[in-house]
């Protein structure tokens, strides 16, 4: 290799490996931010009254006396959400709207519920477990895993945590799960709590969650202009005909909701994409 050949591999190699470090070390590019919602642009008053708009997107309605920045009273914004509902019902004849549903929170007590026994006491090593600490399915590290297959004479794994439990372990999901479903009524039925500030809650146009088919998503939603999840309708209704700010989903009453809609369409076929 000539003098001038090794003055130049030098360098090179330099900025090649400087390149290589600046890769390594360079931050990584932040993920794309979530594409906000669009909005529901209502027409303006030219009293300077509220003006609502229906979560259709298109039906609009200007509370007189109330001012813009104002907040409807419970009693003002039930009626102005039945006018609204009344002119897209005019509107369109034909739209299949599915009527209030039979309320879930009606049944104050979980399926099946049952008195909570006592907790059975913990077996010994080896032992066979009661029979009604077991549901069949599987078997935990503390349910007698290696005796349950042959008291069950079923063919079970072993070891599935999901499969070894009792009637109580039941009963405390149940009135847990239900709990979570009477948070998600309580948001669902008050308009400060879902973060509204013109007085209108989600209950309004759709009374026990009528009409909201969960069952139905994901899909094409027009006011959206793409798929949508259930969560982002709801968040659309939030920003536009309650006129607060949409929530994270994480937000324990973004999933609360999402737990109180679905449990009023409890047995309803999922048909994801209908309209």
């Amino acid at each position: 290799m000539t003098l001038r050949m090794k003055l130049l591999v030098v360098p090179c190699a330099a900025l090649s490996f400087a390149g290589g470090v600046a890769l390594a070390t360079s931050p990584t590019k932040p993920a794309p931010a979530t594409e906000p919602l669009p909005k529901h642009a209502v027409p303006a008053s030219k009293d300077g009254n509220l003006v609502l708009g229906l979560c259709d997107g298109e039906t609009t309605l200007e509370v007189e006396g109330v001012k813009e920045g104002q907040k409807l009273t419970r009693e003002q914004a039930l009626r102005a959400s039945a006018k609204l509902m009344s002119d897209w019902r005019q509107k369109n004849p034909d739209a299949n709207w599915d009527d209030v549903p039979a309320p879930v929170l009606a049944q104050a007590a979980p399926p099946g519920a049952k008195k909570s026994p006592s907790p059975a006491p913990q077996p010994n090593p080896g032992s066979r477990p009661a029979g009604n600490d077991v549901r069949q399915g599987g078997v935990g590290a503390q349910t007698g895993a290696s005796a349950v297959p042959q008291q069950q004479k079923a063919n079970v794994q072993t070891g599935h945590t999901y499969g070894a439990y009792s009637e109580r372990d039941e009963q405390i999901w149940a009135e847990s799960t239900q709990a979570f479903v009477k948070e998600g009524h309580r948001v669902f039925h008050d308009a400060e709590a879902v973060g509204g500030t013109v007085g209108v809650s989600c209950d309004m146009c759709h009374p026990d969650a009528a009409n909201t088919h969960p069952e139905t998503y994901p899909k094409y939603q027009v006011q959206l202009g793409r798929v949508a999840l259930l969560r982002d309708m709801i968040n659309w209704c939030i920003e536009n005909p309650s006129r607060g700010k949409p929530l994270a989903d994480g937000d324990p009453r973004m999933r609360a909701m999402e737990a109180y809609i679905y449990a009023q369409r409890k047995g309803t076929k999922l048909e994801y994409g209908k309209h």
